[in-house]
């Protein structure tokens, strides 16, 4: 081994060695499936948690950080058996490799999620889900049907919440197992009982909490078909505020927990009061600010004031119809100027085309005298015909002693 080493073979680092182990596991196995035993299970101060994986052969290290153990829907332990995805990376300051855990589930309940996932995606194609399916649930509502173990601890909590805030609400219990495989079939039976006789005016369908088993007959198909063809509407509270079940998408409100349904379907009279109160002095205060506005309106129209807001308000359309008049009275005068202009061209006009002023210029209309015709061509007249010469002052009679059509001045 000395040999080959001094021989001129490749030599590594421990952290190049490391680092290519490093990167062979994280790139081979990015998403990988673990099942097998917790043991040394531990929780840091920063909420991580440190735990081994093992089976009768080998064991792995996992590490589990803060942001995923939140979603955590059971407590781990020592002894249990569980499934675990996550990738595998190797701490080079140790030399070790370990898993990083994204999910934790106990063994069994990976198939039962996929399950209710496979279900939750087929329902709400078919619109079961749907928010504008929702009803209202009412203000005050007289009666809640509750449909539950009659000796649960999910009863005791509704009735305890009731009584405390709403005393005089009346509850109407129908009983039904919750869990195991007879449960379904009642539910539904309850369901439809309390909508056949109008039992209430809104039902409450669920139980405490407990494992993905337990909580399974509210994922069932018959029972969430129900709860969303229920016409009083309902509210599902099914485990803890972490538990989730298909009820819970398919009734008209979901509530994180058994007492916080009957919160939501109750109102505490003290509660109520205090609304009214304050109700009541808002519209007080409302109609204070009013009447007040209106007495400071008031005042402002005392003689003196109203008739100097008067001519303030009758200035502006005095002043505009001022303006106009003048205006109207200008372009009348403008009007009025190309008016005249306009006649005295036509009269010069017409004046210049007047017969008298043609003859006040020298010339002479000629007619015959016994025909009264007016001459304007020599062949028109002979020798030896009288003729009439209108002049411009006078008349003239003369006799023609020749003519010369073709003649000119």
């Amino acid at each position: 081994m000395t040999d080959a080493i001094s021989g001129g073979e490749k030599v590594f680092t421990v952290s190049q060695i490391t680092g290519l182990i490093k990167g062979m596991l994280e790139e081979g196995f990015p998403d990988v499936r673990v099942e097998g035993e917790i043991s040394n299970w531990k929780l840091s101060s920063a909420g991580h948690c440190y735990f081994n994986l093992k089976d009768q052969d080998a064991i792995i290290q996992a590490v589990m950080f803060k942001n995923r153990t939140l979603g955590l829907r059971f407590a781990p332990s020592d002894g249990l058996k569980v499934k675990a995805r996550g990738a595998i990376s190797v701490y080079a300051k140790r030399g070790t490799y370990q898993l990083i855990c994204e999910e934790l589930v106990k063994a069994g309940e990976g198939e039962i999620l996929a399950m209710i996932e496979e279900r939750k995606r087929r329902l709400a194609a078919e619109g079961l889900f749907d928010p504008a399916r929702k009803k209202p649930l009412p203000l005050l509502p007289r009666r809640v049907a509750v449909i539950t173990s009659p000796t649960g601890a999910a009863l005791r909590d509704i009735l305890q919440v009731l009584g405390r805030r709403h005393s005089g609400i009346n509850v109407v219990v129908l009983p039904s197992p919750v869990q195991g495989e007879e449960a379904p079939p009642v539910l539904v039976r309850r369901i439809e009982t309390a909508n056949r006789f109008r039992l209430a005016e809104v039902i409450i369908i669920g139980r405490g909490g407990g494992s993905l088993e337990d909580l399974l007959p509210f994922s069932d198909e018959a029972v969430v078909r129900a709860v969303a063809a229920s016409r009083i509407p309902v509210i599902s509270a099914v485990g803890h505020e972490i538990d989730f079940a298909l009820t819970d998408f398919a009734a008209d409100v979901r509530a994180p927990t058994p007492s916080a349904a009957a919160e939501l379907v109750s109102a505490s009279r003290d509660e109520l009061l205090r609304r009214v109160r304050e109700t009541r002095e808002g519209i007080d205060f409302a109609l204070r600010r009013r009447l007040e506005a209106i007495r400071s309106k008031l005042e402002r129209f005392a003689p003196e004031e109203f008739e100097r807001e008067f001519r303030a308000c009758l200035q502006p359309v005095l002043q505009a119809c001022d303006d106009a008049k003048e205006a109207v009275l200008e372009g009348m005068r403008d009007r009025l100027i190309a008016f005249r202009h306009r006649f005295e061209l036509a009269r010069n006009t017409l004046e210049a085309s007047s017969p008298r002023e043609i003859l006040k210029r020298g010339f002479a209309v000629v007619s015959d005298k016994k025909t009264g015709r007016v001459v304007t061509k020599a062949r028109d007249t002979a020798a030896g015909r009288l003729l009439r010469v209108f002049l411009h002052q006078g008349t003239l009679e003369t006799e023609v002693k020749e003519t010369d059509p073709h003649g000119s001045i």
